[in-house]
Order: C-alpha cells, then structure tokens, then sequence
C-alpha cells in the first residue's frame, strides 16, 4: 500500500503535468512561468540535438509549434507517475499550414508519442519526448 503522503504528492505532480498540457493548449505562455522550472532540460532524439536547456527555449519552440500546427491540440491518454516522474502517452493532432522543418503540407498529423516529466519543487525541470518522428513525415506527405 502506497503512504498517503507519497500518493498526494504523486498526485499533486500528475495535476502539474496536466497544468501544463492545458497551458500549452490554451498556448498561455506565462503560465509556464509558474509550472517549468527556468533551468528545464528537454531531452528527443525525434526531434535532436542539443534538445531545448532552458524555459525561453521551450516556449520558442512551442511557438514555432503553433506557427506550424495552428489547430494543433495535445491529449493526454495514459499517466502513471512514481516518485518524481509523470510519464504520459500523449497524443497530438494538427494541420500543418506552417513551416517547421519542411513546407506546409495542410495536411493532418496524428502522433502518439511518450514522455516523461521530472518534477521537482513543484516545477517540471526535466522531459524525454519521444515518438515516430518517420510515421509523421509520412502522414504530412514529406516522404
């Protein structure tokens, strides 16, 4: 059986993480002020490297997001989370009529794909995104 004071914080960091999805939605940049560490680290070989190292640079590339997928919108359908970590399969779907790492297709992009938060000091200060990169170049026509 799981302490009482361990599953309210388990608990307390799965309603962060969904803070968090529900500001990216919501593209309520200033709300990452208060959920994302300012040192956050984020960590994909989809998308490469040296990954994102700070706050700014997140909401940069969440910006750059919105500018590709406009109607872009982020579920979550499983969380699980232990300790300090919120893992998550989350989905995304949006129409790219913007350019990212190609020309816009105006095509529709479905993609799953796992990550795992680290959450400290009631903050997220750390994230592995992974999904298949390959499959959603194919969805958008760039394959």
């Amino acid at each position: 059986m799981i302490p009482s004071e361990e599953k309210e914080r388990v608990d307390r960091h799965k309603a962060l993480v969904r803070e968090f999805i529900d500001a990216i939605n919501a593209q309520n940049w200033n709300k990452l002020d208060e959920l994302v560490a300012i040192d956050f680290v984020r960590l994909s070989d989809a998308t490469g490297k040296p990954g994102i190292c700070n706050r700014d640079q997140l909401k940069e590339f969440l910006r750059r997001e919105v500018e590709t997928f406009p109607d872009g919108f982020e579920s979550i359908e499983d969380i699980l989370a232990e300790g300090d970590k919120v893992a998550i399969r989350q989905r995304f779907e949006g129409t790219q009529l913007g350019w990212m790492a190609s020309s816009p297709s105006g095509k529709k992009l479905k993609a799953e794909y796992i990550a795992i938060y680290c959450v400290q000091n009631n903050q997220i200060v750390e994230a592995w995104v992974e999904w298949d990169n390959l499959n959603g170049l194919k969805q958008l026509g760039h394959l």
